[in-house]
Order: structure tokens, then C-alpha cells, then sequence
């Protein structure tokens, strides 16, 4: 579903007298509600090795040089597949997904990410250990965003 398509649903549902509402769509479910239950969509990540970062500040491209030039080059990363805010737990007082040292499996949720009030699990597509992660919790992701190093196993 395209997000213009999910913005003017949450329009409706916020200007109406409707609580909630549910759509399937292109093999798509989403619930809007606003009772304040939260919602989760899983949505598979693209891992890709060492791709060019999306166009910085020149001051923030030199100290993204300067990490890239000291990172093995065995390392996949995990980035973020949409624009939201980066959770690394489930709640505000339950444990984060992962932690640095942790191993991961295809499939295994390693964050969340909330766009437009819509919890998105974040989940491996290998397996490898937790190298670095890269965000900070409750921090604003870009589309494409490195999220996590991981090692292989």
C-alpha cells in the first residue's frame, strides 16, 4: 500500500466518528484504531553488503568515511526499509530485541520501527552475531539507514 494511501486513512479515522478500521489490500493488512491499541505490520528487511550511503553534509560524510574505512569488510549491515522512529524493544520497560555480542537468525525481530502509529518488526535475514548497533533507541530513521552490523556465522 502506498503511504499516502495509509496518510488519508488516518485522516478519516481522526476527523470521524470512526474508531477503527480495517484494510487488506495487495496481500497488506492494516488496522488503524483510536482506542491507542498499537498495531503490528512485519515487514521483511533488505540486507545489503556495504552499499554507497544516501547523499550527507559534508561534515557528517567525513566522519562516515572515517567509521567505513575502519569496518571489516565481512560485516552486513541491516538497514531500515521506511522512515520512522527506531525501537530496540517491544515496550518501554521490557528488554531490547538484541544486544551487541547477541546472535541472530534469518527471521529473528531485531527492533521495531513505528511509522504512522504502525509498529513495523524489523527482522534478520542472516544469521551472524550483533557487531554494533548503529541507532539509538526512540531515534528518528531515514529510509535505507544502517541499523545494525552483523558478523556472519
Amino acid at each position: 500500500m502506498k503511504i499516502e494511501f495509509i496518510r488519508k486513512l488516518v485522516e478519516i479515522v481522526e476527523q470521524s466518528n470512526i474508531g477503527e478500521i480495517e484494510i487488506s489490500r495487495f496481500g497488506t493488512r492494516i488496522r488503524i484504531s483510536k482506542n491507542g491499541s498499537r498495531v503490528v505490520q512485519s515487514t521483511p528487511v533488505q540486507v545489503v553488503e556495504k552499499e554507497a550511503p544516501p547523499p550527507v553534509k559534508e561534515t557528517e560524510s567525513k566522519v562516515e568515511e572515517k567509521k567505513e574505512e575502519k569496518r571489516p569488510s565481512n560485516l552486513v549491515s541491516i538497514k531500515a526499509p521506511l522512515v520512522g522512529t527506531f525501537y530496540r524493544a517491544p515496550a518501554p520497560d521490557a528488554p531490547p530485541f538484541v544486544e551487541v555480542g547477541d546472535i541472530v537468525k534469518p527471521g529473528q525481530i531485531v527492533c521495531i520501527i513505528e511509522a504512522m502509529k504502525v509498529m513495523n518488526e524489523i527482522k534478520s535475514e542472516v544469521s551472524g552475531r550483533i557487531v554494533e548497533i548503529l541507532v539509538k533507541n526512540e531515534e528518528p530513521v531515514e529510509y535505507g539507514q544502517e541499523l545494525f552490523l552483523i558478523e556472519p556465522v
